[in-house]
This record gives C-alpha cells, structure tokens and sequence, in this order.
C-alpha cells in the first residue's frame, strides 16, 4: 500500500472532492489540515515547489499536484498503477 499524504484545509471543496476520490478507490489517507498560515501549510508549499493552493497530494513522496491534477490523473489511467504497486 501506497503511503498518500493530502494537504487541506477546513471547508475546501477540492479537498473534499480528492478525499472522496481516494475513499472510492478504497486507500488510506494521511490528511495533514494545513490552513493558512500554519507550518504545515508552509511544509506544503516547500514540498510542492511552492504551490500554495490545497490540496496538495503526494505519493510515496511524490508530488501528485491538486485536485485538477488527481482527477486528470485518473482519468487517463494512472492513477491506480500508482495506488496498486
């Protein structure tokens, strides 16, 4: 099993739509809440390459994108490879 980390924030319909999208797929998730101003929201950030929107999902350590970047993902079948290894 994958060890998948998600960044989100209260509230976040994005984050809400990704998580969703990995509890139909049947996987646990680390959701690590990082809103505005706080370390973790920093840690994001650095992670990222300096994306500052959430959510923000990594695999295995690497960096997958946001949500768009998730769906899109998954839509042209690469998304289970990566959740099924």
């Amino acid at each position: 099993m994958p060890k998948i980390e998600i960044y989100t924030q209260p509230f976040c319909p994005y984050c809400k739509q990704a998580l969703e999208l990995f509890k139909q797929k049947g996987v646990t998730v680390q959701e690590i809440s990082a809103p505005r101003g706080t370390p973790e929201r920093e840690t994001a950030i650095e992670r990222s390459g300096g994306r500052k929107t959430v959510p923000q999902i990594f695999i295995d350590g690497n960096h997958i994108g946001g949500c768009d970047d998730l769906i899109a993902l998954d839509r042209k079948g690469g998304l289970d490879p990566l959740l099924n290894h």
